[in-house]
């Protein structure tokens, strides 16, 4: 048995599911997002890219062994080894990892790359000091399965810092529209799983967010509910939902601390 057959039979059906969309939109993907990821320099956040050094989620980066979850192309993780990090990236699909080394080359950066899914990470316990992701992994992995990978994979006292779509929007844009509604158009509580026509995304309430952190080991520093400025432009989002997002909160950064 070869490693990519290895690596689907310790995946999820959902996590399969994704593996296939990702490998399939990865070239299209990059096409359209890689050059607005790398204008920012890799360290910033959201469909917005929102600097890292204005939102100070991170913090000092230098010596840090640091494990980025759904890591794409590798942009945060290229900035982060020139800034005197020690990260891996890991992702599902290995069209993105393949993305990932070029851009690994063309910056003259070296790091480990891993093919797995952030719902069973190949790696040793407490190896890390900081465990992120920007709308990658927490995004499309079942978070009863990935927050508490991450607080096996985290020393204590390390960070686990992730961004995704708020609750908000989740419950303000239907399957079927272009952008987020000014109507709720899904149930808040029990919220967990989306399907859409290719992949599944993930989100909770607020409340079991907060919950499943503590139960994992964690205790929350902060929620960074996030607000592009009024001139932001993204690949991502039109004005239209430039204007939303500036009403209400459509993408949030938890911040946990590992007990």
């Amino acid at each position: 048995m070869n490693d990519d057959e290895l690596l689907r039979d310790s995946l999820t059906a959902h996590a399969e599911r994704n593996r296939q969309a990702w490998n399939a939109t990865a070239d299209a993907y990059q096409d359209e997002h890689g050059a607005f990821l790398e204008v920012s320099g890799g360290l910033a956040w959201g469909v917005w890219q929102i600097p890292e050094a204005e939102l100070q989620v991170l913090g000092d980066v230098r010596g840090k062994d640091m494990l980025e979850l759904g890591c794409g192309a590798a942009q945060w993780s290229i900035a982060l080894a020139r800034a005197g990090a020690r990260p891996i990236g890991l992702d599902l699909s290995d069209r993105q990892l393949e993305h990932a080394r070029t851009a690994m080359a063309r910056a003259g950066v070296s790091f480990p790359l891993v093919h797995a899914s952030a719902e069973h990470v190949p790696l040793p316990d407490a190896t890390f000091d900081v465990v992120f992701c920007d709308y990658g992994a927490t995004t499309f992995t079942d978070p009863y399965r990935t927050v508490p990978e991450a607080a096996r994979l985290l020393r204590s006292g390390g960070l686990f810092a992730f961004s995704h779509s708020s609750p908000v929007l989740s419950i303000t844009w239907a399957p079927d529209a272009e952008r987020a509604g000014d109507r709720l158009v899904a149930d808040y509580f029990g919220m967990r799983q989306f399907e859409y026509e290719d992949s599944i995304d993930f989100n909770l309430p607020y409340g079991e967010w907060i919950a499943l952190l503590h139960q994992s080991g964690f205790e929350v520093e902060d929620l960074i509910e996030t607000r592009p400025s009024a001139d932001a432009i993204s690949t991502y989002r039109d004005e239209l939902q430039r204007e939303w997002s500036r009403r209400w909160p459509a993408e949030c950064i938890w911040r946990a601390r590992r007990r």
